[in-house]
């Protein structure tokens, strides 16, 4: 009965904490301390008429692509949208569809694009996450090839994933939610789903990933013990891989992502049922890893960056994450990776997908039934 109050009581002091300090999601009075006139920012829709913007990636023409969810990747310039040809079958059903872009970190070299997307491909019925990297001639994507596929496929419509980030060192890393099976995929190594992965831009699996060495270990397997990482970028300070995910009712986590570590999920959690029973009744155990960071309640997080232009001084070091749960962009503000305190942006636009700062030096934003919206200091 100890473990049982306890498990209740730290979701509740830190939410106190936070409401006090900030913008608890709870307090209508401290939201109201940190609202949007006090930012010197406002936004501009830079392309509209978007249904589900879920990824965003620059190229050094100065051109955008960006994916729909269901299924379409769009080139964007000079206000000028044209879809790209060339697609793989995307399997749509529930979360799953077309997820995130990224532009290799020497595209202007190689011309390599990476997507994640949900695939039929592979065994079983249903479909699971998709690594591919493709080149862009003519509105066309040409000389695909598929990286990675999680597998087995399931009709399970939750929690695909998928976020992508390089490192310093051009390793790529890419998230796989649990897909719905809490219970059987984030702890068990030998199983996709429910982790973070690194292999080398072509696909190949590093010889120091962590589990190489273990049999029946699935070898892309970078970190374990993760619901659905939604959020992922690579500090732009420290080259650190940040994450953050959803959790349950409340839970959600950032955590920094290190080799071999497992991140708890289901075992610790902060979270509980969506039906108000808990599944667990420890949110610390020895060998898991606590999050720099949740939220309770949960935000639902999604889309991720670590400003570092100077075009926002005040912002400069701060956590971007999207909420899709309270339509708005939350900055966290850090000392000494601590989340010191919270504020709400941009409220009630709509859900908040994605998050990318640009070449350019602005932030732009994916938000659901309306487009990418850029953010812009006031004049």
């Amino acid at each position: 009965m100890q473990k049982f109050t306890m498990r209740y009581l730290a979701p509740i002091f830190v939410l106190f904490l936070l409401s006090f300090s900030a913008c608890g999601q709870q307090n209508n009075s401290s939201v109201e301390a940190e609202r949007p006139e006090q930012i010197e920012y406002t936004t501009e829709i830079v392309v509209s008429d978007l249904n589900i913007p879920w990824g965003i990636t620059f190229l050094p023409d100065g051109a955008m692509l960006i994916t729909e969810k269901s299924g379409s990747l769009i080139h964007f310039k000079d206000g000028v949208k044209t879809l790209v040809e060339g697609l793989p079958d995307i399997y749509v059903r529930g979360q799953g569809g077309l997820l995130d872009v990224k532009a290799h970190p020497n595209f202007a070299e190689n011309g390599w694009i990476y997507m994640s997307y949900a695939s039929e491909e592979g065994e079983g019925d249903g479909g699971n996450t998709t690594i591919m990297r493709a080149k862009l001639v003519d509105m066309k994507l040409v000389e695909s090839e598929v990286l990675y596929k999680a597998g087995p496929n399931s009709k399970k419509g939750q929690h695909f994933g998928s976020r992508l980030a390089f490192d310093n060192d051009g390793y790529l890393y890419f998230s796989i939610g649990d897909r719905g099976s809490r219970d059987e995929n984030p702890q068990d190594i030998t199983r996709d789903c429910g982790k973070i992965y690194r292999i080398h831009d072509d696909g190949r699996i590093p010889e120091d990933n962590p589990f190489v060495n273990t049999p029946n270990a699935k070898k892309a397997i970078y970190s374990y013990g993760h619901r659905n990482p939604q959020g992922m970028i690579k500090h732009p300070e420290t080259g650190e891989i940040w994450a953050h995910e959803h959790g349950p009712q409340g839970g959600d986590e950032i955590n920094i992502i290190e080799v071999g570590k497992n991140y708890g999920w289901p075992v610790i959690s902060y979270g509980i049922n969506y039906d108000g029973t808990p599944f667990t009744d420890i949110t610390d155990k020895e060998g898991m890893e606590q999050p720099l960071f949740y939220w309770v309640p949960s935000i639902a997080p999604s889309g991720m960056e670590i400003v570092s232009s100077d075009l926002y001084p005040d912002w400069k070091g701060n956590v971007l994450a999207g909420s899709l749960k309270f339509q708005y962009l939350e900055r966290l503000i850090l000392k000494d990776n601590t989340v010191v305190k919270r504020e709400k942006m941009f409220e009630n636009r709509g859900r908040v997908r994605s998050v990318r700062q640009g070449p350019d030096g602005y932030i732009y934003v994916g938000i659901e039934n309306l487009g990418i919206v850029k953010i812009v200091p006031k004049k």
